[in-house]
């Protein structure tokens, strides 16, 4: 089974971005299954576009795609993408969206594809907080998030995809002058491979 993992780069005020130290910290092969893994550029054209390309390039059977939550103390497995970005601040390029659709004439929503209910039961069986989430925001990741299920459906393909948010880091909490939640990086990385282990098992 080949599985696509996709992480973003670090944007606003974080100077590290979770989702990208784990796609870069996980191994090419675990349990049978062969790992692809990309960082995404927080940027509104470019991200979505390299997202596509990977999936056409690789046809993988499956896509996770991560992405940082600051505020959310549990692994948070979003269930729905909508089309809507109405982004809260300024991609890597200095654009902010505002009430824009992500693909014009496309559907309201897209439901994840991925096995979220048994994900959930893993993670919570391993004691790693986790949630299921009925919104992705709609910054980047909602986008990512909706541009990818549209391609799957579209082009009929049976790629199971959805996003995973993940909290901040503990040096992120230490820098900042508020007070976030947050979960080791062990934890995140064990969160990733018992996800990679479930889709082997379905």
């Amino acid at each position: 089974m080949n599985i696509l993992i996709t992480g973003f780069e670090p944007f606003g005020e974080h100077e590290i971005n979770p989702s990208q130290i784990l796609v870069q910290s996980l191994p090419d092969q675990y349990q049978g299954c062969c790992l692809l893994k990309s960082t995404l550029p927080v940027h509104h054209e470019l991200a979505p576009r390299r997202l596509i390309n990977l999936l056409r390039e690789h046809q993988p059977d499956a896509v996770i795609a991560f992405g940082l939550a600051t505020g959310r103390a549990k692994i948070s497995f979003e269930r729905v993408a909508i089309n809507l970005m109405d982004f809260t601040l300024a991609d890597n390029a200095g654009v902010r969206i505002e009430n824009q659709p992500v693909i014009e004439a496309g559907p309201a929503a897209y439901f994840s594809s991925l096995p979220i209910h048994t994900m959930l039961e893993a993670l919570t069986h391993a004691g790693i907080p986790a949630e299921l989430s009925l919104t992705a925001g709609s910054y980047l990741c909602n986008q990512v998030f909706y541009v990818l299920m549209h391609e799957i459906e579209t082009h009929n393909l049976k790629t199971r995809a959805g996003f995973i948010h993940l909290p901040a880091l503990p040096q992120q909490t230490a820098a900042s002058n508020r007070s976030i939640p947050s979960m080791g990086l062990d934890q995140i990385y064990t969160t990733a491979l018992l996800l990679v282990a479930e889709l082997g098992r379905t």
